[in-house]
């Protein structure tokens, strides 16, 4: 797959996620926006049905005083049949064990049972069709005369009563019981489903602050609910009831949050695997281009020696040139340098592969680290002049005993040397130096090469990874000595870091810890 066909994939994928988490922060508003109504909705509903209450029971009371039914068994209110009042009453909750017991569990007749037990007979008819003789003679009570000595029967019309409730409007204060008020508050917010603790007062027009709850807190930017206090007295006041919940926040998270939140979450994991995922697809494909190149790489430098071996083998058994013409010597050394180094470069490959299966068994023994870099300078010594460069050694480390693997180790600086001689322009001019600190010995390599880029430092430890050789055209190699040296230098519990800028040079320090390796 192309890389500019990734792109485009994750440019598309990561768009229709961004959709996605823009229409699910939309739903989540939405979401809130229909909570708070319905909070605000059961919130008003309960403190309505507060205020409903607290009207009819100062009305049954005002009738049930004016009736004075301690003077009399059983009293009939008639309430004109085009009276609102006739509602109300047929509203009224009466006590239900009262009426077992009496036996007037009857749902056909409206009936009110007073606390003191007397009975109270609601009747929408109007009072025209009752006459005196039967108001007067209830035949259900004559029986049970005996017992209280003389039944009555009293008839009344609300009209008057009404009138008279009008007419005298009792002051707030003498109609509201703060401590009662609290509980029905709480039993109506219970019955709506909000169970938070809650704040209230009472205010009046007429006073301001009446009553308020220990905790009540005026400040604005609470949410409030307000109603007023008996809205139907025949003058409107403004008493009301002010009322505030407390968490109101965590209400509304209970409602939505366990669903937003599980919502964001999934939405959060899928972004972070589909970031994850097309990461991995570019380290992959990378890795392949590396991996096409390292293959390309090593057909032609194994390809090289296998040819040049072939034609001094041609030559060698090419019956028309002379034996004396021939050199048999100087093909030979071809041969067996050519050979030495296809082995090298197998060997090479070989022991990556063996390094990425198993892990690597180092023979440590204490050995002097100045002899190990003298004998990998002397290697190259040749090779240095051959290219009229120079090689210079400054040895200043006084504890010089590591426990190391000579082999390796002498691999790891050959391949540094390397990589300094291939890496300089014209004449390689190279510094290995050490010395000591508290915890081991330093070296360093240090050339005035081409250098490294910034963003090619940070990767020459890479397998297979090559840094372009700008106008050298002598480097060769498969990308895997870096990584080779990195691997041994941990694997003694040393440090290996490079520094380098572009045209000036390159110095690695290595750093081995002078104590025994278990």
């Amino acid at each position: 797959m192309k890389r500019i066909t990734i792109v485009l994939l994750a440019v598309f994928f990561f768009l229709a996620i961004s959709g996605l988490i823009l229409i699910q922060l939309y739903w989540i508003r939405g979401a809130i926006a229909v909570t708070d109504q319905q909070f605000r909705y059961l919130a008003n509903k309960a403190l309505e049905s507060v205020v409903l209450g607290l009207e009819e029971k100062e009305l049954i009371q005002n009738i049930v005083e004016d009736i004075d039914p301690a003077s009399t068994d059983s009293v009939t209110a008639i309430v004109p049949s085009n009276s609102p009042l006739a509602k109300k009453l047929q509203r009224y909750q009466s006590n239900s064990a009262l009426l077992e017991m009496y036996g007037l569990n009857n749902p056909g007749k409206p009936i009110a049972i007073t606390s003191s037990g007397h009975k109270i007979y609601l009747s929408s008819e109007n009072i025209s069709t009752f006459s005196t003789d039967e108001a007067t003679e209830p035949s259900s009570q004559i029986a049970n005369s005996e017992i209280k000595g003389r039944v009555t029967n009293k008839i009344v019309s609300l009209e008057k009563i009404m009138e008279k409730i009008l007419r005298n409007t009792p002051d707030i204060r003498e109609r509201i019981n703060p401590e009662k008020l609290k509980d029905e508050l709480r039993t109506a917010l219970n019955n709506v489903g909000i169970y938070l603790d809650f704040e209230f007062s009472i205010r009046s027009g007429r006073y301001g602050t009446i009553w308020k709850t220990p905790g009540y807190n005026d400040k604005p930017g609470t949410n409030k609910f307000i109603i007023q206090l008996f809205p139907n007295d025949p003058v409107p006041s403004q008493n009301q009831i002010v009322l505030y919940c407390l968490q109101e926040q965590h209400y509304k998270f209970e409602k939505i949050g366990n669903l937003g939140f599980i919502t964001l979450l999934f939405t959060l994991i899928l972004l972070i695997l589909s970031t994850g995922t097309f990461i991995v697809i570019f380290r992959q494909k990378k890795i392949s281009e590396i991996r096409n190149d390292f293959i390309n790489n090593m057909t032609h430098e194994l390809k090289t020696p296998i040819s040049t071996i072939s034609l001094a083998s041609q030559m060698m058994a090419d019956k028309t040139i002379a034996e004396k013409d021939k050199n048999i010597d100087g093909l030979a050394k071809v041969i067996s340098d050519e050979s030495m180094r296809l082995k090298f470069q197998v060997e090479k490959v070989l022991q990556m592969a063996i390094f990425e299966r198993i892990k690597m068994k180092l023979h440590l023994v204490e050995t002097d680290v100045h002899s190990v870099i003298e004998k990998a300078v002397e290697n190259f010594a040749l090779q240095i002049d051959n290219r009229n460069g120079m090689i210079t050694t400054d040895l200043k480390a006084t504890r010089t005993f590591v426990y190391i693997d000579e082999i390796h180790f002498l691999n790891s600086i050959s391949n540094l040397i390397d990589n300094a001689i291939k890496y300089s322009k014209d004449k390689p001019d190279i510094t290995v130096s050490t010395w000591n600190n508290k915890k081991g010995i330093m070296i360093t390599i240090d050339d005035k090469g081409i250098g490294i880029s910034k963003e090619n430092l940070r990767r020459i430890f890479d397998k297979f990874f090559r840094v372009h050789s700008g106008n050298v055209h002598n480097v060769k190699g498969f990308g895997l000595g870096l990584s080779y040296v990195k691997k041994i230098i941990d694997e003694h519990n040393g440090s290996i870091k490079a520094e380098s800028q572009v045209n000036k040079g390159t110095k690695f320090t290595l750093f081995l810890p002078q104590n025994r390796i278990k």
